[in-house]
């Protein structure tokens, strides 16, 4: 049986995990080093991976990341805090039944909505019904418990949330959390996009730990991960 184009994605997003030495994964590996790095001086408990505008790989990065740490034997939580085009439950192959926005309205607890990944020492949480007003519930109080349990029981919770200069969604859980990865793509990703983009969640107070470079094209490879900081 042929595997349908959202299996064939996913495979390929979790290169990480299918593939863990190959040069792909040990670029994702060196952002998990250089995050390391960037947080020395305050431990790093929350992070926000999020991308100027759509397709630029924020996703794909959040998730590799996410497994990269757990890898290293982290305790890692993911979540799909994109609460309108979510894809982690794609990505994991998981189902979407329950999520972040049944916590958010008080349905279900934090142990009632966190799914196993598949991948040793990785938890996720996907997105859960689309809620008619996201922003207002990534703002709200039971965001902030969220959070503070998230912390409780794991060393690490990565939010992959929607693009930053589409909604507000990305800078009001980017200024909850410890730092923020921002993606950009290869002849995508506009300059003046980029820059507005850093300057919206500056404003906000998030702390923008550094910039990946996603699908930049060289003779050994389609795809090279750059870190640098901003």
């Amino acid at each position: 049986m042929r595997k349908s184009k959202k299996v064939k994605q996913a495979l390929r997003q979790l290169i990480t995990q299918i593939n863990p030495k190959s040069p792909i994964s040990e670029q994702y590996r060196s952002i998990r080093t250089n995050l390391q790095f960037a947080s020395v001086d305050n431990d790093l408990h929350t992070l926000v991976i999020t991308s100027s505008g759509p397709s630029e790989g924020k996703s794909m990065t959040a998730a590799n990341v996410a497994v990269a740490f757990a890898q290293q034997g982290q305790k890692v939580l993911l979540v799909d805090a994109d609460l309108r085009k979510p894809t982690v439950h794609y990505t994991f192959r998981v189902e979407n039944k329950k999520g972040l926005s049944n916590f958010l309205i008080g349905e279900l607890s934090l142990v009632d909505i966190v799914l196993e990944s598949g991948v040793p020492n990785l938890g996720v949480v996907t997105c859960g019904p689309i809620p008619p007003n996201p922003s207002e519930i990534l703002g709200s109080n039971r965001m902030n418990q969220f959070i503070e349990l998230a912390k409780q029981h794991f060393d690490l919770v990565i939010f992959d949330t929607p693009p930053v200069l589409a909604v507000t969604d990305p800078a009001i859980v980017a200024k909850r959390c410890d730092g923020v990865l921002m993606v950009v793509r290869s002849k995508q990703t506009e300059y003046e996009a980029a820059k507005k983009s850093k300057e919206q969640l500056q404003q906000v107070g998030a702390n923008i730990l550094g910039v990946v470079l996603n699908d930049r094209e060289l003779k050994d490879s389609n795809y090279y991960y750059y870190y640098g900081r901003n």
